[in-house]
Parts: C-alpha cells; structure tokens; sequence
C-alpha cells in the first residue's frame, strides 16, 4: 500500500549537521530519524561506517563527539522532561554492548542542561535547578567540582583550544533575555574578561579560535541593532567589533581552521547566505551554495565548508558548499513540496508597518522590503487553482525565532489538501533586529495575535483566503498565541489547533523549568506574584469563556516547558463554558522525537480541521 505524500514526508529519513572530533575530523556524531525515532549515530567517514549509538525509546535529539574523536557523548532524558545528564561511549564499539557507557562528569545530578565544553582533558557542564544554575568542571574524568554557582541563568558557552579559557553567558545584571558574557579560568574560577554591552543590549559567544595559543573569542552583538559580529582578544582585552554592510542580522558560525577569517551567516527577509569574512583586510566573499535556510554549517579542517540546506519546496541536505551531499539516510528520499512565496503587510493598528501594498508571488519577484524595515513579514504556500482557498494561519514558537524558507511536512501536508499557508513573522520574530525581536518586553501576547489578524486581513484582500474558512494553529509559543487569539478574536475562526501551549500563564511559571521562569520574568517584567494582572490579563484562560471555535490542544504528560497541569487547566475550563475541545496527550515532553507519532499527530490535525474548513482534498 502507497502511503500519502503527506505522510512520505514524515517517513523519509532525515539527518541533522554532523559534528566532527577537532582532532579527527573523519570521525563524527550525528542524528537521525531513520530508525524512527531520533538517535545518535557515529559516522566513521574513512572506514565508510556508521553505527547507532543511542536506543533512547522517546529519543535524542543531538550528539557530539570528544576533541580526540575516541568517544560520543549526547543527553539522557529518560522521560522528555528534558532533566537528565550527559553520557559517553566509546567511538569505536562494534560489539554494541554499551559496557563503556558512563557518565560523563561523576558526581553532576540529574537537573536540566545550561551547556557543555568539551576540552583534552577537561569536562564542563552547566546546570539549572530548582536552586539556580551551576557551572561543574570534571578533570580527567573524575568526580566534577562545582566552578560557580548564581541564582540568575548563568549558561556554559565554550573553552578556548588549549582549554585554559572559559566563557560563560549570564544575567547576573538581572535580563535573561540579553545576557552578557564572562571569561574565567576553568580549573579555579578567576575572571580573566568581562563584556557586558549595557541594558538591552546582548551578547552570544560564538566560537573560540581554533589555533593554539590564540585567544580570540568571536562574539555576536546587537549594538546597531542588528545582530553583527565581534572578536574579543583575551590575550589585549580589545575588543573589535566588525563592520558588515549587509541588511538583516549577520551572525558567526564558524573560524577558518587558521583562524585567518571567520564563516559568517546572513539572515536577510527568511534567507540565509554564508559569507567568508577576511580579518586582515575585513573584506567579506560569498560562499556559493544554494538558497534557502541554513541549519548548520562548518568549515572543515581542509578550508571546505558544509552545510545543511532546505528551501519550502525542498527537503534538506547535507552537502559541501559546492553542492555535494555528504552524508544521507539510505532509505527514500522525501517528496518535494510547493515553493514558499515572500509576503509583506502591515498591522494598521499599531505603529510597525507603513507600507500600503502587500507583495504576492513570483511575479512581484521577492520584495526588498517595500513597506520598510518595520513592515511584517512571512510566506505564505498556496495550493493549485485559483483562490479564495481554505487558509490555515500557522503561527511559529519562540516567541523569539522565525519562519524561514525552510521545508516543512507540516506546511506541505495542509497544502496537499488543498489548504494555504500563511505564516506570520509576528513582532517578536528574529531577522529584523533587536527592536522588532524586543517588542513583547513587557508586552507579551497581545501584539503576536494583533499581527496574526493582519495577516489574516492580508491574505483575504489578496485573493488567497475565504474569510470563513480561516483556522489557526501553532506550537509552544505559536500555541500560545492560537489560545489567545480565538479568544480575543472568537468570530475569525473556522478551528485552531493548539500544539505543547501555554493556556493558563499563572499555573506554567508555577510549574515550568527555572530557565524558562527566568526568561519570563524579564519577559513580564516579574514574577506572577509581583506583575500578576499582566499575567492574567495576557493568559488565554482569561479569555476561554469567549472561544467560538472548536480547539484541538496536543500536549506531552512530561513537558517542562508548557507543563500538563496547566494545559488540562484551560481544556477543563474550555469544557465547563461549553466549548467544543479536543485533547491529545502523549508520553513525551515539549514535541515527538518518534515518527509514528509525530504522523499521528498530523492525522489527528488533519481530521479535526479538514471537515471545519470544508476542505477534504487530497493530492495523494
């Protein structure tokens, strides 16, 4: 029997950006969903063999590999409550027997992660409890002594190559959304460095150059407003802040392997470019690849870059700059999709956006930002034929991260049934610098679902949605945001689907992890005990007794994130009003590793909007 394409989609295997041993680059850790659930493999790339390491039932989401390449070592969460530790194995265990599985830094309990360094002979680990954030240093693999210890997020950023540095990203200044950045000795804690670019301003550490004895640490800063690149020298205490002409947000990936140049990430309207910055003679060449949206991407010991590549239509790729795939699953490839369309429009009712027009289409070519830098941004996937069609408003997590024309069986799947897709770079969204990406400071909530009914109004002026076949749908955050939305707006909505959300915002600061409380406090502006009306005025359970819709909630028993309780909190209360709900819960944590669920997932969305949209085409 044939499966759907939609379904083929989440069947084809797939594999992340590999990481290779400093020291022995032929041998790397990767993940994959070929087995059906994510897992850890080692890629011996000169013997031509893989092997699986892990056999986690709820699955791993990443490895990595020791600078020597003889061990792997990946986070075990047994429940998807993401507490657990770090473990290794050796590289090179054929026998399978996992005999040289351990621990990798004794004596570190089980607490949710703030961050890993790998050095010679030198292991870092970050934690979060429900005690604070801690900084653990394990030597020669034995039992790990606490480094620094603060209540405020404190996150492991990297050691230098000679693993004599440590850098360390914190809010001890009180901002956990715009951290600064610490440099100490690894072995007994001495400040050697600080850069702390003021109130609302932050910094990411974002790689150590690779030479010995080199003690330039490349930053990224948001002092233009803009994300754009930086190198600190630890060994002169200057700092060097880089001058890129280029639009959007540029950010650091990787060092050239003699620290001669770095391999820098453009991020301009939802497409990303690499670019090789000279720092001799601070001139930038493009690398050549293929357009589209860049998952990871490094430069190889030999000068070669890699990356992984998708675009909307296609599937992604891990390939070479000049287009050779390196590594696949050997299993079918997924079938393409349509191509995502750029969209500009604006929310007349607030102050971001001044354009007049919205752009639509291959024949408008992609706009350049017509409307301005504070103009809203997104794509939108149309189906075959003419419109008005049923529209689907996808809404992205975060809040800070953003769509990108980046392949997603998700948006292909509601496209296969004849349904379009628009998704909305709400304020808040990452790529359109740090005033936009800041705007819910203080102010969460409303304006996402403000700039989600704009889009709505866009895409009906445009031809392409039926008013009154629009839903909404969104995970996390976007969940979030969809709650809220058929709350405040009951009449837009034909259905919405609300994936790992947030319903009732007082019961999830109460329940979440202490990373995520510190992110909401300087999101909120406090605490529910010290801004609670904030709190309620922006929860969606505020609003229940307004829902017209019929709502699809999907949550994980262990989420950590968006925690059960309060999600069962808004079901039960959307129940009691009368409203019409559906409830799916899974034995995981914040989203599915294993593919049988994550298509079952999808069917149940299908089956619970489709017949609400009027829709039950079907491409296959």
């Amino acid at each position: 029997m044939t499966l759907p394409v939609w379904e083929q989609r989440f069947r084809a295997p797939t594999v992340r950006f590999p990481a290779w041993a400093r020291h022995a680059p032929d041998r790397l850790a990767l993940a994959s969903d070929e087995s059906g659930t994510w897992q850890v493999y080692a890629w011996d790339r000169a013997a031509g063999r893989t092997r699986r390491v892990t056999d986690d039932p709820i699955g791993v989401a990443d490895g990595a590999c020791t600078p020597d390449g003889e061990s792997v070592v990946w986070f075990h969460d047994s429940t998807g409550d993401e507490v657990g530790h770090w473990l290794i194995e050796p590289f090179d265990d054929q026998a399978g027997t996992t005999a040289g599985r351990r621990r990798l830094a004794p004596g570190v309990g089980d607490a949710w992660s703030a961050g890993l360094a790998l050095g010679e002979n030198l292991v870092v680990v970050g934690t979060s409890d429900d005690d604070g954030f801690a900084v653990h240093v394990s030597r020669g693999g034995g039992e790990a002594a606490v480094l620094h210890r603060h209540p405020d997020t404190v996150e492991v950023a990297g050691l230098s190559h000679d693993a004599t540095l440590l850098c360390l990203l914190h809010a001890e200044h009180g901002d956990a959304i715009h951290l600064a950045a610490r440099v100490v000795d690894p072995v007994g804690g001495d400040v050697v460095g600080e850069q702390w670019d003021g109130a609302g301003l932050g910094l990411t550490a974002a790689g150590w150059a690779p030479v010995a004895g080199d003690q330039r640490l490349a930053l990224v800063h948001e002092r233009e407003g803009r994300d754009r690149p930086a190198v600190w020298d630890l060994a002169t205490g200057e700092r060097r802040d880089l001058a890129v002409d280029l639009p959007g947000d540029v950010g650091v990936v990787d060092w050239w392997p003699d620290a001669s140049a770095l391999l820098l990430e453009h991020d301009h309207e939802g497409r990303h470019r690499l670019w090789r910055f000279d720092l001799a003679t601070e001139t930038l060449e493009p690398v050549i690849h293929e357009v589209g949206t860049i998952s990871g991407a490094a430069v190889r010991p030999d000068g070669e870059v890699w990356l992984r590549v998708s675009s909307g239509a296609v599937p992604p790729t891990v390939q070479t700059a000049g287009g050779v795939e390196v590594c696949a699953p050997e299993a079918d490839r997924s079938p393409g999709g349509v191509t995502y369309e750029p969209w500009w429009f604006t929310d007349p009712a607030t102050s971001f956006g001044n354009a007049t027009d919205a752009d639509f289409g291959p024949e408008a070519g992609t706009p350049a930002g017509p409307a301005g830098p504070t103009a809203l941004h997104g794509f939108v996937a149309v189906p075959p034929g003419p419109g008005p069609h049923p529209t689907l408003m996808l809404v992205h997590g975060g809040p800070n991260w953003a769509y990108t024309d980046a392949f997603s069986p998700e948006v292909q799947a509601w496209v296969d049934h004849g349904v379009a897709v628009a998704m909305v770079n709400y304020r808040g969204s990452t790529g359109y610098g740090t005033t936009f990406r800041d705007a819910l400071i203080g102010d969460p909530g409303f304006p996402e679902v403000a700039d989600v009914v704009a889009g709505v109004d866009s895409v009906v002026a445009a031809g392409i949605a039926d008013p009154a076949r629009v839903a909404v749908s969104g995970s996390s955050w976007g969940g979030y945001v969809s709650l809220l939305a058929v709350g405040l707006h009951p009449d837009r909505w034909a259905a919405a689907v609300a994936v790992v959300p947030v319903g009732d915002y007082v019961a999830a600061f109460a329940d979440e992890s202490p990373g995520l409380q510190e992110y909401d406090r300087s999101l909120f502006g406090g605490s529910p005990d010290e801004v609670g009306d904030l709190y309620r005025e922006r929860s969606p359970l505020t609003y229940v007794d307004r829902v017209k819709s019929p709502v699809l909630v999907i949550a994980g028993d262990n989420d950590s994130r968006c925690p059960i309780r309060q999600v069962l909190n808004y079901v039960e209360a959307l129940e009691d009003g009368g409203g019409e709900v559906e409830l799916v819960r899974f034995d995981a944590g914040h989203g599915s590793m294993v593919v049988d669920q994550r298509v079952a997932h999808m069917a149940a969305e299908l089956a619970f909007v489709l017949p609400r949209l009027g829709s039950a085409a079907s491409s296959g």
